[in-house]
């Protein structure tokens, strides 16, 4: 079959596979690893005089942990932001010297690792404390957490109001080194005066507990928080869906953040169908004259939204905008090429890219760039 060379020009991706008889991808993602150091750099733009903990849980949002985690490990950030121990397991296997931060509540089974590895968490609670408390002083270590506090997400945390009774008992615990407070801005995006003011109640938490801490970071802002907000008793802010090339909300950044990730598939076949033919499950197109029909390498299973059938979406082949047909199928879709003058098995199409930003994709399918990034499934080889 010869030498398989995959190469995407824009990305500057070249992929060769192990064996010279291996089948190229019906799919796949190209990652641009420049570009999140690049937006990494806009993040720094923004809060010049702030640490930085770049977000890379869930797969670094479907970019691909390790590889995003070795391309910003060096560039002085103070944790890489991770959803559990697993996740902070795999950086420490894959070499990362960065320290992972374990953003959400531990589970019990978890602690122990954590501990024994000195990776960062948060508590929410007098029992958690106690827990972390007991394996240090088991292990003869001191352990560094951040004190979580539920400004308005509702998701963990101490209430502001239960701050003041765990002061003492928190001092008490030789083994737990309080060195850190966090929250976090549920609708930063939407509602400017909640977010005002959970600022101030942010700001009265670290003061009440300042005198007592040495409170070393001092974080509430994600994205959002970070471009639409100032938080001057704030010293280290967690971006995540900018460092991917996407502003969550309007700001003066939106036309440098550069596009981190193109999704791509191939034509599989192309046929014509005559007026009046249904397109994929249920029907739920009828050709109205005689149409040519490109079938695509791609469906649900790899992560492309289902909910975006009949939404008016578009695929991008041989430079032309090509409308989706019928419902999205486990590993195939279909798309209207009767207005492109040459289409043909192995074509290459553009789902995510240059000409489809993953805005337009998310809105089309009803969701939310977040979701589109990381519902991009394992079957995708990630090419960087």
């Amino acid at each position: 079959m010869g030498l398989l060379l995959l190469q995407n020009q824009a990305f500057g991706a070249t992929v060769m596979p192990a064996m010279t008889n291996e089948s190229p991808p019906r799919a796949w993602v190209d990652v641009d690893l420049e570009a999140i150091a690049h937006n990494l750099d806009i993040a720094r733009q923004a809060l010049p005089d702030t640490e930085l903990m770049p977000v890379i849980k869930a797969g670094a949002y479907g970019h691909g942990l390790e590889p995003v985690a070795r391309r910003l490990d060096a560039d002085g950030i103070a944790f890489f932001g991770v959803a559990n121990a697993g996740e902070a397991r795999r950086l420490s296997r894959a070499g990362v010297r960065t320290k992972p931060f374990i953003l959400g509540p531990t589970f019990p089974e978890e602690r122990e690792e954590i501990v024994l590895n000195n990776w960062c968490c948060t508590i929410s609670t007098l029992e958690e404390a106690e827990h972390f408390q007991q394996l240090a002083a088991l292990y003869d270590k001191t352990f560094l957490v951040h004190l979580a506090v539920d400004t308005g997400m509702g998701r963990e945390g101490f209430l502001p109001y239960q701050l003041g009774a765990a002061i003492e008992p928190l001092k008490a615990m030789p083994n737990l080194v309080v060195d850190g407070v966090m929250s976090h801005f549920p609708s930063a995006d939407e509602d400017v005066p909640f977010t005002q003011n959970e600022i101030t109640l942010f700001t009265d938490c670290v003061q009440t507990l300042q005198p007592h801490f040495r409170l070393r970071y001092r974080h509430i802002a994600a994205s959002a928080g970070e471009l639409g907000y100032e938080v001057p008793i704030a010293n280290l802010a967690r971006p995540g869906l900018l460092l991917y090339g996407v502003g969550p909300m309007a700001s003066i950044y939106d036309g440098v953040l550069r596009p981190t990730l193109r999704l791509s598939s191939r034509v599989s076949l192309v046929r014509e169908l005559p007026a009046g033919h249904g397109v994929a499950y249920g029907r739920t197109y009828i050709t109205q004259r005689p149409t040519r029909v490109a079938t695509i390498g791609i469906g649900y299973a790899d992560g492309w939204p289902r909910s975006i059938s009949g939404q008016g979406a578009r695929v991008y082949i041989n430079g032309h905008d090509c409308p989706m047909l019928g419902r999205v199928t486990m590993d195939q879709i279909m798309a209207d090429v009767t207005h492109v003058p040459f289409v043909a098995p192995g074509d290459e199409v553009e789902l995510i890219g240059p000409h489809i930003p993953v805005t337009e994709v998310a809105e089309k399918a009803g969701t939310i760039a977040w979701t589109i990034f990381t519902g991009l499934g394992p079957r995708l080889p990630r090419m960087y």
